[in-house]
């Protein structure tokens, strides 16, 4: 059990690196370009993988549903968006903001099997006090931010070099 949750701490070390590296990478391209290269990048380190692991030989399913698709391109709406974010709003919130959407989409499904298996209202009370926790605490961080004087992609830029801005 303990491996498992060390690989879900390396995978979430990994989904920041990712995303403040394409977050780096759209401020001096686009977002676009950014998640392009994230995905080429991507898609070569995982084919080698494939060929290593499975010796050269595999075979992909010919019959899959045109919804098997579908991660693919939340993915890269995934990196897009992120990208073109993260320089805006920083990479704390932007973290932040990503994780808050994951977890409410989370309660709501959970919300939703709890239904479809007839539970009661009761059965319900911790998914949902979940999500006003989690509601809470978002809302907290944007009144803080709000609040404060500084900006929050400062951090980033700094290693950036500035686009050519034209004479006054």
């Amino acid at each position: 059990m303990s491996w498992f949750i060390f690989l879900a701490v390396l995978n979430g070390v990994c989904i920041s690196l990712s995303r403040i590296l394409n977050g780096r990478l759209s401020l001096s391209r686009t977002a676009m370009i950014s998640s392009y290269c994230n995905h080429l990048i991507g898609f070569i380190f995982l084919s080698l993988l494939v060929l290593v692991v499975h010796g050269g030989s595999f075979s992909l399913r010919q019959n899959a549903p045109l919804s098997a698709y579908a991660g693919g391109v939340i993915g890269v709406l995934f990196v897009a968006v992120n990208s073109l974010v993260l320089p805006k709003i920083g990479a704390m919130r932007t973290s932040l903001l990503v994780i808050s959407g994951q977890m409410l989409v989370g309660v709501l499904l959970s919300l939703i099997l709890l239904l479809l298996k007839g539970q009661t209202l009761l059965a319900m009370i911790w998914p949902i006090a979940g999500m006003i926790l989690i509601l809470l605490g978002v809302s907290l961080n944007q009144q803080r931010q709000v609040t404060s004087d500084r900006k929050p992609d400062a951090e980033l830029r700094r290693h950036v070099p500035n686009k050519k801005k034209p004479a006054s």
